[in-house]
């Protein structure tokens, strides 16, 4: 177990020496790719907010503040290992290669959990009932494990997630018959508007010793600390079958979602001493000055994200409403007569008002 209260970090915070890079194992190019998939998650979130204030999504709960640890989490990953997200991995879809357009179709109120592949990404669906997804990796693990494959899964959730009965089921269960599951908080300070304080007293990392497992705490502004305690995690999941409880401590320096105006609960104070710790400004700072990126490099980078922007949010935009008959398809096998009347019913009213895309 990880005994230290203070969060293991590998870029220094003033005063403090230089990393040791030959125990994270990263090549040149991998550490400049790090930032360039933050850079790109930072510019598709803002877009994504404005399109929302823009009427062009229905709702959407920004990451600022988060790419370090959902970017350094799934770099870490395997191809074969699988990622269960929440509601706000946008940055570890981007890792994983999630065309944002489909996977925004869920915020777009289009299509529930997004219009992407989860077994080519590796990625499952988009999940909002808080904890639910954590039930999810645990059983698939445990399933790839039963399956006689060697994979690691790794779970996203909130602070506000281990106040929730399915995170204390799911670490049990993962305990007890070894499932490859590495448990990952993002430890953003607040549920909603509940801090930290008021709804658990021991820290979230602590927690794993009930259950017998690994319990890390993470700088989860350092993307480099990030990567490298995850990594340790999914090698310890997949080759000894033990989970690991990950409490990357970050910041949500934006609103819970669209919906929630964080000013009301929220001191200014406290979210300006975490702006000043940006996870993007902090490596971009560590590449320059240790001579593995230059200004090229950063504005290069720059212009990228701000192609990839602009092609999401032209798909966003361009993306019309889902066949009507969608709605009544993969739930029964053989549809009930009165689903197939509302269906039929539904049919004719779209034909008849133009909407949706009966011959889709």
């Amino acid at each position: 177990m990880n005994e230290a209260e203070e969060p293991f970090r590998v870029l220094p915070l003033g005063g403090e020496p230089s990393p040791d890079l030959s125990s994270i194992g990263l090549k040149e190019k991998e550490l400049r790719e790090l930032y360039r998939l933050m850079a790109l998650t930072r510019r598709a979130d803002l877009e994504a907010t404005a399109l929302q204030r823009q009427g062009e999504l229905a709702v959407y709960p920004p990451l600022i503040g988060q790419e370090a640890a959902q970017v350094g989490s799934a770099f870490a990953l395997e191809e074969s290992d699988w990622i269960f997200p929440s509601y706000r991995e946008l940055g570890a879809a981007v890792v994983r290669g999630v065309d944002l357009v489909e996977y925004l179709h869920f915020y777009r109120a289009t299509w529930h959990g997004g219009t992407y592949d989860s077994n080519a990404h590796r990625f499952g669906m988009v999940s909002v009932p808080v904890a639910s997804q954590i039930l999810h990796a645990v059983g698939y693990a445990m399933g790839a494990k039963l399956d006689g494959i060697a994979l690691a899964t790794l779970v996203y959730f909130g602070d506000g997630a281990t106040s929730e009965g399915d995170f204390h089921e799911g670490c049990n269960f993962a305990a007890v018959f070894r499932s490859p599951v590495v448990f990952f908080c993002q430890n953003n300070q607040w549920a909603i508007s509940v801090p930290l304080s008021a709804q658990t007293i021991a820290p979230i990392w602590k927690k794993a010793e009930a259950y017998g497992f690994p319990g890390v705490r993470v700088d989860g502004n350092d993307v480099l600390a990030v990567y490298q305690v995850t990594r340790e995690a999914v090698t310890r999941a997949r080759e000894e079958g033990v989970p690991t409880l990950i409490e990357a401590v970050t910041y949500r320096i934006g609103p819970h979602s669209t919906a929630d105006d964080a000013s009301k609960y929220r001191p200014s104070e406290e979210v300006e001493r975490w702006k000043a710790l940006d996870p993007l400004e902090r490596y971009r700072s560590w590449l320059a000055a240790s001579g593995m990126a230059d200004e090229d490099f950063f504005q290069g980078v720059e212009g990228e994200a701000k192609g990839f922007s602009a092609r999401m949010r032209s798909g966003v935009i361009a993306s019309g409403p889902r066949p009507v008959e969608e709605m009544f398809q993969w739930v029964f096998a053989d549809l009930p007569p009165h689903l197939a009347r509302q269906r039929d019913e539904a049919l004719r009213f779209a034909e008849g008002s133009g909407e949706g895309d009966p011959g889709g």
